[in-house]
């Protein structure tokens, strides 16, 4: 954990959110600044700064994070229909949190090329 880091010390309990998934590697809370009408972070609660550097630490910590990225969806209604799952990683790609998480984003039709 870092004690510096939003989303540790929202994985800790210190900082309230919407939690819609939690098990002992993963948290998934709905975004405070939601982008569609379905925005989750999914987040691990150990600290990566970027998704390469959970990558090459845990590699099956990085499929956790997306296979609860899918059990988000299906929660949400929103995987059949369609959804999008988006890492930030690095300042010029958006990334305002510096510990890897990903948007899982649905419930209306996104455009292509996103940025």
């Amino acid at each position: 954990m870092n004690s510096d880091c939003l989303f540790c010390a929202i994985a800790a309990g210190d900082i309230p959110a919407d939690i819609v998934h939690r098990d002992d590697r993963v948290i998934a809370f709905r975004d405070i600044d939601p982008k569609a009408p379905v925005h989750v972070l999914v987040v691990p609660t150990a600290h990566h700064a970027t998704a390469a550097d959970m990558g090459t630490a845990d590699p099956e910590l990085s499929g956790r994070v997306l296979a609860v990225a899918g059990e988000v969806a299906a929660a949400e209604g929103i995987a059949e229909s369609g959804y999008r799952i988006v890492a930030n990683t690095g300042d010029a790609a958006g990334q305002t949190v510096h510990h890897v998480h990903v948007h899982v984003l649905g419930g209306r039709d996104l455009t292509w090329p996103p940025g």
